[in-house]
C-alpha cells in the first residue's frame, strides 16, 4: 500500500504588529512537506522541519500533544501565532 502523507490545517490565532504577507487572524491553509497552502515562506520554512518529523511517524519530545501545537513566526516584531492541527 503506498504512503499517504498526512495534511496539517494551519490557522492563524493571533498577530502582534503587522503580518507582512498579508496573513489575518482566521486565516487557514492546508500544508504538509510538500505544499505550502500559500503559508509565507519565512513561516513555512522555520515549520519544515517539524512537519517533517511528524509525517515521518516521529515525535518532539518536548510537545505532550503531536497532533496539535502552537507554532511562532520567526519575524518575533510582527509576530504571527499559528495553531497547527494534524487532519485525520
Amino acid at each position: 500500500m503506498p504512503w499517504k502523507e498526512p495534511v496539517f490545517t494551519a490557522k492563524v490565532e493571533s498577530i502582534k504588529g503587522h503580518c507582512s504577507a498579508g496573513h489575518k487572524v482566521g486565516d487557514t491553509f492546508e500544508i504538509n512537506t510538500h505544499k505550502t497552502g500559500g503559508i509565507c515562506g519565512w513561516c513555512y520554512h522555520d515549520l519544515f522541519p517539524t512537519l517533517m518529523t511528524l509525517a515521518m511517524g516521529g515525535a518532539i519530545p518536548w510537545r505532550e500533544n503531536q497532533n496539535e501545537f502552537t507554532y511562532e513566526c520567526p519575524d518575533r516584531y510582527n509576530l504571527v501565532t499559528f495553531k497547527i492541527t494534524k487532519k485525520e
